[in-house]
């Protein structure tokens, strides 16, 4: 069983992975090119696709009594 406390951990690590996804992917715009420029947007979105995974697995289920 998962707690309330459990859930709001989990949703502040998805509110960081979508910072971070924010920022690389400017840096990675801006900054690099090349096959760098492709790695530092390919961790980008895989942050973004993880970030937004948790945001479904913590807000779909809605509020629960039993939490």
């Amino acid at each position: 069983m998962v707690s309330a406390l459990d859930m709001m951990w989990l949703s502040f690590l998805g509110i960081f992975l979508m910072f971070v996804s924010a920022i690389t992917a400017l840096f990675g715009r801006e900054k690099l090119s090349g096959f760098i420029r492709f790695i530092v947007l390919s961790f980008s979105f895989t942050c973004l696709v993880v970030a937004g995974l948790i945001v479904l697995f913590v807000v779909v289920p809605g509020p629960r009594a039993d939490l």
